[in-house]
């Protein structure tokens, strides 16, 4: 099997064992919930052409943390944006950062609500084969407000792609060929198959989370996962 075949198997799995709750769904009013589109079109893979699901370079902390936090996020999303500035920094400082939880960013861009969400994400997905994925990933929540308004925003993409210190020449190369294109639609297709239906949603340990759910409401989940994992507080 490739690779990309057995990483995108893992990420289907986990996101598709959703169907099975063990804790209670969780929605935030006014969390931007929306019928799912149709999934962006499917790119051709050139025949023997290996792909790479940048799997490593869009996961925060440690790959041996006992919980694995898939977010499944969308760039134009104001409520994917709410979760970045004020839930991520606490999740990060107490249980990315200290090793408890590792995050996995997975691509779900409504394009229907947000037309400039599907080349925000293949902008990432292609910073992600400089390992800059994050760094852009924040750049893009940072600044909503100035491209989600924008006509055509690749040039404004630019901008942000030199605050990220970016590759332009290699940059241009991968958003020119669509070589991403699949993984966003790959990652859309799988999570639309298990069921998600807003942004942002989260999948914990087979659980669903869905909406910019604050800290509160996250420590007592993540700390009775982390408990009944290590048999440790």
């Amino acid at each position: 099997m490739k690779k990309s075949t057995l990483a995108l198997a893992v990420i289907g799995a986990a996101i598709l064992g959703v169907g099975g709750f063990t804790w209670s769904q969780v929605t935030q009013p006014g969390n931007g919930a929306a019928p799912v589109p149709p999934p962006p079109p499917q790119v051709e893979q050139a025949a023997g052409q290996s792909q790479d699901p940048l799997l490593a370079q869009r996961t925060k902390g440690s790959s041996d943390a006992p919980i694995t936090i898939y977010e499944i996020g969308d760039f134009q999303c104001p409520a994917c944006r709410m979760f970045f500035t004020s839930t991520l920094p606490h999740l990060m400082r107490e249980y990315i950062e200290t090793g408890k939880a590792k995050l996995i960013y997975i691509n779900f861009p409504i394009v229907e609500l947000h037309p400039n969400a599907a080349a925000a994400h293949e902008f990432a997905m292609c910073a992600a084969r400089q390992d800059r994925f994050w760094p852009v990933h924040d750049l893009l929540y940072g600044h909503q407000s100035t491209w989600e308004r924008m006509d055509d925003p690749g040039s404004y993409f630019k901008l942000l792609a030199d605050s990220a210190h970016l590759d332009g020449g290699k940059l241009n190369t991968c958003l020119n060929s669509g070589s991403t294109r699949w993984l966003v639609a790959a990652d859309f297709q799988m999570s639309a198959k298990a069921g998600i239906r807003s942004t942002p949603s989260f999948v914990v340990e087979g659980g669903l989370l869905a909406g910019a759910a604050p800290i509160e409401s996250w420590r007592p989940l993540l700390d009775s996962i982390y408990t009944a994992k290590t048999g440790t507080r």
